[in-house]
């Protein structure tokens, strides 16, 4: 098991390691980690307990709005942060959700 887990995985790093890669190459690897951590936040966000619930009723989407405006504006992952954990305090504070 170990192998067939593994081996997929530590391949392509022995083989590319010592090598440069291309820069269209380099780019397209750039965007994936965006990519999969956009989809892992908009499932959890917008699908709790695996149904779809994109209404005030689920206490998520208010502090994720505000944290993408934050985020867009800013580029700031800290701040990103601390103004979705204050949007989800003031949301559940209010009774939202």
């Amino acid at each position: 098991m170990a192998a067939v887990t593994y081996g997929p995985r530590a391949l392509p790093l022995l083989l590319l390691a010592s090598r440069p890669l291309p820069p269209l190459v380099r780019q397209w690897l750039g965007f994936l980690p965006p990519a999969l951590m956009a989809a892992l936040v908009v499932q959890a966000v917008l699908m709790p307990g695996g149904q779809p619930q994109l209404t005030l009723a689920n206490p998520a989407v208010v502090p994720a709005l505000v944290s993408i405006v934050v985020a867009w504006r800013t580029r700031s992952l800290g701040l990103t942060v601390v103004a979705g954990m204050a949007a989800a305090a003031a949301w559940h504070r209010l009774g939202g959700g």
